[in-house]
């Protein structure tokens, strides 16, 4: 049975090759995820570990506030602390000073020579401010010499010290002056060193600027405090006796004492937090597609143990036990896993240096380092490859080894149709169970109801997945009808020609371009070549289906998908998963991007909008001298900056909107009950949405108990109550200006809203606002057509990348389409030699297999899209609370996910169909 087994694998090697394909794709995207989340890890270990090398306390306050995100804030602590801390015995000593130093942590961004600010404060890695210590036991970074020229330490409050990167990015010289934006207004600084942190330019892409203790006291609004203060130990002294030793000394319940090992953990935990997002969904999309390649190994060996029916049966007949077959098949999944996910392991690797490229151009550069392959990574790769393969195949091997010795005696292998009652009893039942659960977590009350609509759905998928031999033959029949193919002609027709016209147009727009030099030839190039694509391959499914309209072939491709409903709805089932995931994001991106033009429309008075440059999903903004400037000019009615805040309500983490009360309620249309309530808002007083009150039974005048990064908790009274709140897209609380600058420690305006004065017209307005905005190279004035455009473009970036790690799996659901057409070409080789033998062409013969291809492409699509726009309107419906409220499917655009499945179909069908063509008649009927 071994050489059986091993004859077997040789005998259908290209299928088994297509087939490991699919397993490779999966496995390298499991493994090279997992090779760049323990890089990602090990690196940042290493470098936290460095820059903490030195501490071996750390002092901070113990008031903190964790936002819904996780991160957490803290308040300052006073600066005489560290005159307290100089006193305690066992404080390590450099030149006879003790070394103890108050840190700060601020918002500092470098401004290069030709006027741009480099980095994205607000997308990317942050651009930080720091105060240069001068104890090199506690300080990380390294001052170098660069281009000729010595670095030295900032000891005046004009002078500032930069990262290398930064430096070079930024083209600087050693005492040149540079504009440095912060929370205060723009100055200048000295530039009088470079530095580099241990063996990097730059941690993970951050920008970076040193300035005296001072200074970044006086940027911070922080007199006589910091952030914390870190503590070196003398010889002899254990991290954990100097931070008794500290407790001792200073005894005060309000500070946190802890040692360096577990400041460095913490930071270690904090950035996997930052990054791991991206890790986490490689992963989701990593599995989805080795769940669509189950379709693809499941079919492959149901078709080709189907095929090899009498060879078992033969086996059978000579004394092979059932047993034996069984573990023979199992044998061949086993191998073709082993081999597969092998190579799939190899390929992670790579996958995961093409992976950090990828976060590169998030911003987030990792500092050098080696590519980290831990045993984990090795045991789960191969582990879920080879389970998967295995898993995959029991079904088909049982079947084998239930062939009777009788059937030997048979002239064509024989399949079930897959109807029985038990099959549509189970399908029914575990789809009716997904919608209960879906349905439960959009209606009930439960505290995680997002993730019960996500099991939902995926229970549902292996519903449909099990009814589909039942509704495949059926829909395959309307699929492959005559008024089908005839829509496929129009849309053909449709995408050729458009597809061409956008090609003339893309090439005329990017000639005009690349006068200025604005495009690249590249661009140009790619862009053109793809339209023309789409042209041609429109052209070829509209011939196709006008074959298949109005000739034999479509009659035969229709009655090839309906005679084997099993194997036709296994293949369209991998199919539908792409598909239903691309469905999905498409309707939740149309809908997302429909909800904020409608908050938008309903909420936003303001004229013009000031954002950072790029969007700003965090940290960033301006200095409230901005915000304070535009208010003066002459044309403007109104203006205000529009600060974003995390604080606790009742020990939930929650996020608050600040302003001027005055100015904003004529910015916005937030309805309050109490309108001169809400515009005299005091420092104490604390604004509340409708649902919030309601949901809390709370009234103006009631104490709401908050918690705050500075001052801690308290309670705060409610000074107003207003209709729109998150539902709407706006924030359920809001403070004033006055008590955002007493509650948090940094004061900046993440963006700025200002209305015009009756009668100035928006062109007059934008002018008289553009030279406030000159000394903020980061700041882009919006007015609200533009601002609706520039939060669809933040969503449509990460809805392309959704889409470019889905392609994977459609991809693979590509191989299956042409796997089983290939296989079945096999399978009926006598049947297509016959249709040769009776008069029909290489031609016609072609067009019978790719418009059955076509067909199972549209049953797969057709079931997708339903389930798309099902769990695209389950996603909104969840979301409603926070802001998602208008269900909106895109048609052009779902249309063109219907395209894109034909064009899959036909490139699927091209090697099965040219080899379909190719048969010898002769031999073919003799088979």
């Amino acid at each position: 049975m071994l050489k059986v087994t091993i004859k077997g694998l040789f005998a259908h090697k290209f299928r088994f090759l297509m087939t490991g394909l699919a397993v490779v794709l999966g496995v390298a995207f499991l493994s090279g995820t997992l090779v760049l989340s323990d890089t990602i890890r090990k690196t940042f270990d290493d470098l936290f570990a460095s820059v903490n090398e030195g501490t071996d306390a750390a002092v901070r306050s113990r008031s903190s506030v964790d936002d819904p995100f996780g991160d957490t804030q803290r308040e300052r602590i006073p600066a005489s602390l560290v005159g307290e801390i100089d006193q305690v015995n066992g404080v390590a000593r450099q030149r006879g000073v003790p070394v103890v130093q108050g840190g700060l942590e601020l918002y500092a961004q470098v401004v290069a020579a030709d006027g741009d600010a480099l980095g994205s404060a607000g997308n990317g890695p942050p651009t930080l401010g720091f105060n240069w210590s001068n104890f090199d036991r506690v300080n990380p970074w390294t001052l170098v010499d660069y281009e000729g020229d010595p670095s030295r330490a900032p000891s005046a409050d004009n002078q500032i010290v930069i990262d290398k990167a930064s430096a070079d990015e930024g083209d600087f010289r050693i005492g040149e002056e540079i504009t440095v934006l912060t929370e205060q207004p723009t100055a200048t600084y000295e530039l009088v060193g470079v530095m580099r942190l241990g063996d990097v330019d730059s941690p993970g892409g951050a920008s970076v600027v040193m300035f005296t203790t001072a200074e970044a006291q006086r940027i911070a609004g922080a007199p006589d405090q910091f952030d914390s203060i870190v503590v070196a130990a003398a010889a002899g002294v254990s991290q954990t006796e100097l931070v008794e030793a500290i407790r001792a000394e200073i005894d005060d319940r309000s500070l946190q004492v802890i040692t360096g090992a577990e400041l460095t953990e913490e930071d270690q935990d904090a950035i996997q937090r930052s990054v791991g997002f991206f890790s986490t969904a490689l992963l989701i999309f990593a599995l989805v597609a080795l769940f669509v390649c189950s379709f693809l190994i499941f079919n492959t060996f149901s078709i080709i143990v189907a095929q090899r029916g009498r060879e078992m049966a033969l086996l059978r007949a000579i004394g092979a036990s059932s047993g034996q077959v069984l573990r023979s098949i199992l044998a061949e999944a086993l191998a073709v896993g082993v081999i597969a996910s092998l190579f799939g392991l190899a390929a992670g690797v790579g996958l995961a240096i093409g992976l950090a490229a990828l976060l590169s151009s998030f911003g987030l550069d990792l500092p050098a380092g080696g590519t980290v392959l831990a045993a984990r990574t090795v045991v789960v790769s191969l582990g879920v490859g080879i389970g998967v393969t295995f898993v995959s195949a029991v079904f088909p091997a049982r079947r084998a080894a239930r062939v009777p010795p009788i059937a030997a005696m048979r002239e064509v292998s024989i399949e079930g149709t897959g109807r029985g009652l038990v099959r549509i009893g189970v399908g029914l039942g575990v789809t009716a169970l997904g919608v209960a659960a879906l349905f439960a977590g959009l209606f009930a009350s439960f505290d995680n109801a997002i993730a019960l609509v996500g099991l939902g759905m995926v229970v549902i998928f292996f519903g449909i997945a099990l009814l589909g031999p039942v509704i495949a033959g059926p829909v395959s029949r309307v699929l492959g009808s005559r008024p089908v193919a005839v829509l496929t002609v129009v849309a053909g027709g449709v995408l050729t020609i458009a597809s061409a016209g956008g090609a003339v147009g893309v090439l005329v727009a990017a000639v005009a371009r690349l006068v200025d030099g604005s495009l690249g030839g590249a661009a140009l190039l790619l862009g053109v070549v793809s339209l023309l694509g789409l042209a041609c391959a429109g052209s070829v499914s509209m011939v196709i289906a006008a074959l298949a309209a109005f000739g034999i072939e479509g009659e035969l491709a229709r009655e090839n998908a309906i005679r084997n409903p099993k194997r036709t709805s296994s293949t369209a089932a991998a199919l539908m998963i792409g598909v239903a995931l691309v469905g999905l994001i498409t309707v939740f991106a149309a809908s997302t991007k429909k909800s904020i033009s409608a908050q938008i429309d309903r909420a936003f008075r303001a004229d013009y909008v000031i954002t950072p440059k790029g969007g700003g999903f965090g940290g960033g903004g301006f200095s409230p001298e901005l915000a304070t400037d535009i208010a003066a000019l002459p044309d403007i009615a109104q203006a205000s900056g529009l600060r974003f805040g995390a604080f606790e309500v009742e020990d939930s983490g929650k996020f608050l909107v600040s302003g001027d009360p005055a100015a904003f309620n004529q910015l916005f249309d937030l309805r309050p009950l109490d309108r001169a309530g809400f515009d005299a808002l005091g420092p104490n007083q604390i604004a509340i949405s409708e649902d919030v009150a309601n949901d809390k039974n709370l009234a103006v005048g009631d104490q709401l108990n908050v918690k705050f990064p500075v001052g801690g908790e308290q309670e705060m009274e409610i000074g107003a109550i207003y209709e729109l709140g998150q539902q709407q897209g706006l924030s359920d609380y809001f403070i004033s200006l006055d008590a955002y600058g007493m509650l948090f420690p940094q004061q900046l305006d993440n963006q700025v809203y200002a209305s015009l004065k009756p009668g100035v017209s928006a062109a007059d307005g934008g002018a008289e606002i553009e030279p406030v905005l000159a000394a903020y190279p980061t700041a882009e004035l919006l007015d609200q057509a533009e601002f609706k455009e520039s939060q669809e473009a933040q969503i449509n970036q990460i809805v392309n990348l959704i889409y470019a790690l889905l392609s994977l799996a459609v991809f693979i659901a590509g191989l299956g389409i042409a796997n089983t057409l290939a296989l079945s070409i096999v399978e009926r080789t006598r049947e297509l030699g016959l249709l040769r033998a009776v008069g029909m062409t290489r031609a016609q013969l072609k067009s019978t297999i790719r418009w059955e291809a076509i067909i199972i492409a549209l049953l797969g699509t057709v079931l997708g899209l339903g389930l798309g726009l099902f769990f695209g309107w389950a996603m909104v419906t969840a979301l409603k609370d926070e802001g998602i409220s208008e269900f909106a499917p895109p048609g052009a655009q779902l249309a063109a996910i219907v395209l894109v499945a034909l064009l899959l179909a036909i490139a699927a069908a091209y090697f099965p169909a040219r080899r379909a063509a190719k048969l010898d008649v002769l031999k073919a009927i003799s088979d």
